[in-house]
């Protein structure tokens, strides 16, 4: 145990709430199923945000918002759509409180809503109620629209940052002229995701399309990023959804083609929430505390002074704001820790916790040799390095740590992926050696779901650019031409 931080191989499930209560990224609130993301936390999102932001306007996408409010009709004019979200719904009956007289607080029965309003699941139906106003002709399109908000779904067991009932994302929701051009959408969003994931999370993912079974409500193709977690679960890290013409349909939005035809506009829908940093925390954290990869770090550099006297302070301070100056200028951050009521090996641990990236002591013998002691938190290593050409060195080590951090998840991914073609050997290793399992499927919901009832394994996605081989189911024994990738997940 690491400053009271339980290790993963003797409870991962704690070790993962420790990590993140310990590195003061986020705390349980008083509203069940919810939670309070501190500066640590928000700031990790923050970056992931504007990085996502700048992604999505340079494809064309722009920024807008709805309301967290939705009429409960809207749900009910997509069949399957309400019935995927129906049991998640928070539904807002009442507009007003009152005294009861004794000094208690109480719902206003005489208040009661006309109609009950839903806490946004997700905004599909209120956006293409909206469209509906928007589009007339082809000339209206495409509409290419994200919003960056909060949506609620009451789960029942919640985790900090994978699975609480309030939790923050951005959706996309795009409208689109022909069927080509809404599949080109959602093909592009999701590799958008996968770019993100790997560039900047240094997160390996999986491309692939999931199962009608587990396909969003109301698509009719789901694309997704699926990832694999330190403990063998998959985690799927974003999705991309073709939703052909269901919404247009229901909400009545049609435009005139070139043609002069009346036709119903084609949908896509993508998003991707704060279960990144949950991603991001599993993927490759220690029992020391996070690893974050340099590019969503909120502190890449962090400096702590070692001194005696004022006067040596006084020096190693102009040496820093110098170094800031530089670094800065190379868009990477900067901390300088001088704080008089922590010791240095406090500070040590602290940003060891906080996966800050690379750390730099520096003390008055360090100023007399012109060194300064440089520390990795990927592979906690450290050396005595020149401070002549300190910003450059460590500009090149960021990009090295990043590199290193994904090649490690990367690793570790294929270590862990198996082919199986014998299913007595398939539910030994989700026991004993978890992870990817490829395996032949015979295409039927039926088999899916007598699969996950017997093994807790899901079919996680059936990966893009999938090679075709001849084979047999792994429980049924019928034909099959390709493997899917299944797994145990979050």
């Amino acid at each position: 145990m690491s400053k009271g931080v339980i290790s993963k191989d003797e409870d991962y499930s704690q070790w993962f709430n420790d990590l993140i209560i310990k590195s003061d990224m986020a705390e349980y609130s008083p509203v069940r199923g919810c939670m309070i993301i501190k500066p640590y936390g928000y700031s990790i999102w923050e970056k992931i945000q504007a990085t996502l932001d700048k992604m999505f306007k340079d494809t064309g996408h722009v920024n807008a918002y709805f309301p967290l409010l939705i009429p409960k009709s809207f749900f009910s004019k997509e069949a399957s759509h309400v019935e995927g979200f129906a049991k998640e719904c928070a539904v807002v009956t009442h507009y007003r409180l009152k005294n009861d007289g004794d000094g208690n607080i109480i719902v206003d029965d005489e208040a009661k809503l006309e109609e009950e309003l839903i806490i946004r699941p997700t905004s599909e139906t209120i956006i293409w109620n909206t469209y509906r106003g928007w589009i007339q002709s082809y000339r209206d399109l495409p509409i290419l629209v994200n919003q960056w908000a909060n949506v609620m779904r009451w789960e029942m067991r919640t985790r900090l940052f994978l699975r609480t009932s309030e939790f923050l994302w951005q959706e996309g929701h795009t409208a689109h002229a022909t069927a080509e051009e809404a599949i080109a959408e959602t093909e592009q969003m999701l590799e958008v995701y996968a770019d993100f994931a790997e560039n900047f999370m240094a997160l390996p993912v999986i491309r692939g399309r999931k199962t009608p079974n587990e396909r969003f409500a109301g698509a009719l193709d789901t694309y997704c990023i699926e990832a694999l977690m330190q403990d063998g679960k998959a985690l799927q890290a974003g999705t991309s959804h073709f939703l052909g013409q269901n919404f247009a349909k229901a909400f009545d939005v049609k435009f005139t083609t070139k043609e002069n035809v009346q036709d119903y506009v084609w949908a896509t829908s993508w998003g991707v929430s704060t279960r990144l940093i949950g991603a991001l925390i599993m993927s490759h954290s220690d029992d020391a505390g996070l690893v974050l990869p340099p590019k969503l770090a909120p502190i890449q550099v962090v400096v702590v002074p070692i001194y005696k006297h004022d006067e040596e302070l006084a020096n190693i301070t102009t040496f820093v704001n110098a170094l800031k100056k530089e670094l800065v200028a190379k868009g990477i951050s900067i901390k300088f820790d001088n704080r008089d009521t922590h010791r240095p090996g406090a500070k040590f641990a602290e940003y060891e916790l906080k996966g800050v990236p690379v750390r730099v002591a520096i003390g008055s013998r360090d100023m007399q040799n012109g060194t300064v002691e440089l520390a990795r938190r990927d592979t906690k290593t450290k050396e005595t390095v020149a401070q002549e050409g300190l910003a450059a060195k460590i500009e090149a080590l960021l990009e090295e740590i990043q590199a290193n951090i994904y090649n490690k998840a990367a690793d570790f991914r294929t270590e862990n992926t198996t082919e199986v073609n014998d299913y007595e050997e398939f539910k030994r290793l989700l026991d004993e050696k978890p992870g990817f399992l490829s395996a032949h499927w015979d295409g039927t919901a039926e088999t899916e779901q007598l699969i996950k009832d017997e093994t807790k394994a899901t079919i996680r996605c059936i990966p893009l650019n999938n090679k075709q081989e001849q084979g047999t189911c792994i429980r049924t024994g019928k034909p099959s031409t390709q493997r899917v990738l299944f797994a145990r997940a979050y």
